[in-house]
């Protein structure tokens, strides 16, 4: 019987994160998913989880934090099992022009969105190196390739992830492990249906050639394919999913 593979999703009690560690555990993976120090609601939400069948291990983690990174991947590789896929989804905003953007603004985000990325993969790369298998799914956005009004520090984080996944990938192909990013544009998270819906009908909806919102099972559905023994062929990639919204 084949091994159940051990996939640690950051941020997987986010909107997005959820819907990721949900139809992961569908598809088999045994998912830990990890969030931040300060959520009060993480036992409420493990519960609600398990009302619907899913009994996730959770552990909190400063991402900005190495030495918190390496005591709780540490952890999870002593409770759950060596850590096989990791996606690295944790992330946050703080958009305003560039004009009003304090160093803190910057620092924060850059930290949270890019330094997270490094402070998690360094944790997990020997070992899956080691095993000759593994599997890193770097969680970017669509304002990372194209640049957005307000978000000089998020498009700059989520640019730079890109690269990192390019050089991580090069580093690591020969040796069964793949790095690849996935880049969502508007995706029907309770962030993003909470904008008002004229804003939605006249400023977002008309960007996307296919007239909708992306749904958080799709973005999840393409992060189960590239954790997938038929995506060992896929690494240093870019993915987009945005429904059209930008292309290149």
């Amino acid at each position: 019987m084949a091994k159940q593979r051990i996939a640690v999703v950051t941020g997987g009690m986010g909107g997005l994160g959820e819907t990721i560690s949900t139809k992961m555990a569908d598809a088999g993976y045994r998912v830990v998913v990890t969030y931040s120090p300060s959520n009060a609601k993480f036992k409420s939400w493990l519960e609600e989880m398990k009302s619907r069948g899913y009994s996730f291990a959770a552990f909190p983690v400063d991402v900005v934090d190495y030495d918190d990174c390496a005591r709780k991947c540490a952890q999870i590789s002593a409770e759950c099992g060596a850590i096989d896929i990791l996606v690295n989804n944790a992330g946050i905003t703080r958009d305003m022009t560039f004009k009003k953007m304090t160093k803190s603004d910057w620092d924060a985000v850059m930290r949270t969105n890019l330094d997270s990325c490094f402070n998690m993969t360094k944790q997990v790369m020997d070992g899956m190196v080691e095993r000759t298998w593994g599997r890193v799914i770097n969680v970017s956005s669509v304002n990372g390739q194209k640049g957005a009004f307000g978000q000089t520090n998020y498009s700059a984080a989520k640019a730079g992830i890109h690269g990192f996944t390019k050089a991580l990938a090069l580093e690591v192909a020969r040796k069964g492990v793949t790095i690849n990013t996935i880049s969502p544009g508007y995706i029907g998270t309770k962030m993003v249906t909470a904008i008002p819906k004229e804003i939605l009908d006249s400023k977002i909806l008309p960007q996307i050639p296919v007239g909708r919102l992306g749904k958080p099972d799709e973005v999840a559905g393409l992060i189960i394919y590239l954790c997938s023994e038929e995506a060992a062929f896929v690494t240093g990639a870019n993915i987009s999913i945005n429904g059209g919204q930008h292309m290149y």
